[in-house]
């Protein structure tokens, strides 16, 4: 059972992390005015889901680490340990799980009508309030979705935590380190038990957001 809550505290944890920052730059990206370097902004915001985890891992492990200005700001002055704990685990699986967030969060802020905004400019709402008042409202479901997608990536999230926070038993090592550790140790049984239960929540997931995306759809057809 140990990795399995521990699992669930750094996915939830990454999750939260992920949700406020990934709101507003999903605003931004779905309905925002356009700006120069909007492509390169996306881009960079997707190489965290072509990448291989292993390499978004090693990059925070030198950010985090004692050779970085920020990694020395964090531990000498702040006292804050990142590297080889589940902190720091929910900090890499959250790195991971951002991109799906917003792209999917940005997908239903950009299917909101856009007259609906106009009209909420018109009669003098800020963009605070049109945020809070009519795109949460009309695109929550794919901000359950977004957010669904993102628990899933840092509940599976294997390559980078591992670079970050090691596989430490009961200290950091999460459901899909348990997995390639009991593995190498050729526990299949064990083995079998942490891959059906992975299979288990993803397949939970998917569904979610496959209800919601169709529920999105259907809504999408009623308003035009």
């Amino acid at each position: 059972m140990t990795p399995l809550l521990l699992s669930l505290q750094v996915a939830l944890t990454a999750t939260l992390l992920t949700l406020p920052l990934g709101l507003v730059v999903a605003w931004w990206l779905g309905v925002g005015k356009p700006f120069r370097g909007k492509i390169v902004l996306e881009t960079l915001l997707t190489l965290p889901l072509v990448l291989p985890p292993t390499v978004v891992g090693f990059g925070l492990l030198l950010l985090l680490g004692r050779g970085t200005a920020f990694g020395r700001f964090l531990q000498d002055r702040l006292g804050i340990e990142l590297l080889f704990t589940w902190e720091g685990a929910a900090i890499a699986a959250s790195v991971m799980a951002f991109p799906l967030l917003v792209r999917t969060v940005s997908a239903a802020f950009a299917s909101v009508d856009n007259e609906l905004l106009e009209v909420g400019r018109t009669l003098g709402a800020s963009e605070a309030r049109l945020f809070v008042s009519v795109l949460i409202p009309l695109a929550y479901r794919g901000i359950l979705a977004g957010t669904t997608l993102a628990f899933a990536r840092a509940l599976g999230e294997f390559g980078a935590t591992l670079m970050v926070a090691g596989a430490i038993p009961g200290q950091t090592e999460t459901l899909p380190l348990a997995l390639y550790n009991t593995v190498q140790a050729g526990k299949d049984s064990e083995a079998v038990g942490y891959a059906l239960l992975l299979t288990t929540v993803a397949f939970i997931t998917l569904g979610i957001v496959s209800i919601l995306g169709g529920r999105i759809a259907i809504t999408r057809g009623e308003t035009r």
